[in-house]
């Protein structure tokens, strides 16, 4: 499927506008969207083409069945087959981390870089029943107001961040009524395929840069043999006093991360 795409290398005419360096490509993560990027957007963009995307059932991107993430790279790759891009620059940050190394394994050629924010290529336990039961109260009860929605979600997230970060989703209806814009039924139907681990076969050879958060356990010593596997090339840095938002949590380290690693490579 078609994805939604902020895209800073358009004009006002719409017209695709040339950078130099290659442009760079980036996936959000579990209940986030493009739309979280846009201050790093802001910044890099004065180099470079940047292109975020909504991955399905998130964002602005319709709604369709099946979280596998053979389908989600099959999306990307159908987004931006047409847009002539050439080789680009991919970053994926938690569950577009592993969309984004399923890319890199299905059309590494297309690749200059990988950058995979704060996730392994492995399997994970369920993680999220907290964040699930939360919207669900939410849906059920139809607030009218980011603040009832708010309330509701307190009774099963104590952290207010998490909550701020998942009420990105929430849109006004034309009835008043504050309702998730992420496809809430097919991610949870698909989630089994979102702990899971990455599409596709093999390695990518190429250049690859990991980047951890400092307190985050999503990224653990165990799985060394396994991002090896996967990215033989890779770079394992870590960002201090950060957990698994890192991009957010410490945006100018992270930024800077990502700098250095294409510049020097």
């Amino acid at each position: 499927m078609q994805l939604h795409v902020i895209d800073s290398g358009k004009d006002d005419r719409g017209e695709g506008v040339s950078h130099d360096t290659p442009p760079l490509v980036i996936l959000h993560g579990l209940f986030g969207s493009a739309d979280n990027w846009r201050s790093h957007i802001k910044q890099w963009q004065r180099s470079r083409r940047v292109l975020a995307l909504d991955l399905r059932n998130h964002g602005r991107s319709g709604h369709q069945a099946g979280m596998q993430y053979e389908a989600l790279a099959e999306d990307v790759m159908e987004t931006l087959t047409p847009l002539n891009l050439g080789r680009f620059d991919l970053l994926g940050h938690s569950m577009g981390g592993k969309v984004a190394m399923t890319v890199a394994r299905q059309h590494g050629e297309q690749l200059s870089h990988l950058i995979v924010a704060d996730i392994s290529p492995v399997s994970y336990g369920h993680g999220h029943d907290e964040i699930f039961a939360a919207m669900r109260a939410v849906e059920r009860a139809e607030p009218g107001s980011r603040k009832a929605a708010d309330d509701i979600m307190q009774e099963a997230i104590e952290i207010a961040a998490t909550r701020q970060f998942l009420a990105t989703n929430l849109v006004r209806d034309d009835d008043g009524i504050m309702r998730w814009r992420v496809g809430l039924d097919e991610i949870s139907d698909g989630y089994p395929s979102i702990i899971a681990p990455p599409g596709g076969e093999g390695a990518f050879t190429g250049k690859a840069l990991l980047l951890r958060g400092e307190t985050s356990p999503y990224v653990r010593p165990s799985h060394r043999e396994a991002i090896e596997a996967m990215m033989p090339n890779v770079r394992l840095e870590t960002i201090e006093g950060a957990g698994h938002w890192l991009h957010a949590e410490q945006p100018k380290a992270f930024r800077d991360a990502v700098n250095r690693f294409l510049e020097e490579t």
